[in-house]
């Protein structure tokens, strides 16, 4: 499956695409959002990604400024603009704390124990001379990536659930044939 994580903000945003069968980073970057609704068609083509995956916002209850309205205002014209160009691929909003509890297990995890958890995960990002398999993964392309791998992570989990599903009635089924 191939994924396309967005970390929005009011002017710019962080994206990736990751390909969750090699486990690799196939392109990423951070760019103005405008370019980002420009070049998507030929991102989601080129790439035939499955899922775009953007980071919601959330509210606490805490006052908050102008750019984070600006930023709700992004999300809606990205999800917008995917939804307008095609029916497929899904579009999925994703709140940083679900993200949170995913990878780190604790809703007050700071973004330090995220990109922890991905390195331990994948290793560093490297250098140019010595790639690592996250070479490229820079300041908000780490909430993108972190996007990617928390859906990746909850739909390993409902694929074991649905295995334990189909086990467990395949032991029923044994012991009510050995009857």
């Amino acid at each position: 499956m191939i994924l396309m994580g967005i970390d929005p903000g009011p002017l710019e945003s962080g994206w990736i695409v990751w390909d969750t069968v090699k486990e690799e980073v196939l392109e990423c970057g951070i760019s103005p959002n405008k370019l980002i609704r420009i070049s998507i068609e030929s991102t989601v083509k080129e790439w035939d990604i499955d899922v775009v995956l953007i980071e919601m916002i959330a509210s606490y209850g805490m006052a908050v400024g102008e750019s984070v309205f600006e930023t709700c205002v992004e999300i809606g014209k990205f999800d917008y603009c995917i939804h307008m160009i095609f029916h497929s691929p899904k579009v999925i909003l994703i709140k940083r704390r679900d993200v949170k509890l995913r990878l780190c297990g604790n809703a007050r995890a700071k973004d330090t124990n995220i990109y922890q958890r991905l390195m331990d995960m994948y290793g560093k990002p490297g250098t140019k001379e010595n790639p690592g398999k996250l070479y490229g993964v820079k300041s908000h392309i780490w909430s993108a990536l972190a996007l990617c791998i928390a859906y990746q992570e909850e739909l390993r989990e409902a694929e074991f659930k649905v295995l334990d599903k189909v086990m467990l009635k395949y032991v029923k089924t044994e012991r009510e044939v050995r009857r």
